[in-house]
């Protein structure tokens, strides 16, 4: 019982969710002008080469997810038929 109560009491910390595409792409979009404005300390623009950097490798991950899946669904077999097989949920 004290381990329940104790359970409900403790907040549980979700990892925040990585953004969608579109959402990557606009916010390093912000960054870049950011810090091609040039008035950022150099603390500040660390940080935002920082989450520009983990948005850009995420972006690519799923740039590369993208066109594995095309990849997939364009394939065609010796005999030159479709290949047709179930794709795994995103």
């Amino acid at each position: 019982m004290k381990k329940a109560i104790a359970e409900q009491a403790a907040p549980t910390q979700a990892a925040p969710e990585a953004p969608g595409f579109e959402e990557a792409l606009q916010r390093l979009t912000a960054i870049v002008e950011r810090l091609e404005s040039g008035d950022l300390s150099l603390e500040q623009s660390l940080s935002l080469f920082e989450e520009g950097t983990r948005l850009s490798r995420t972006s690519q991950a799923k740039l590369d997810a993208a066109e594995k899946r095309v990849e997939e669904l364009l394939a065609i077999d010796a005999a030159g038929q479709p290949v047709v097989r179930e794709l795994e949920p995103e």
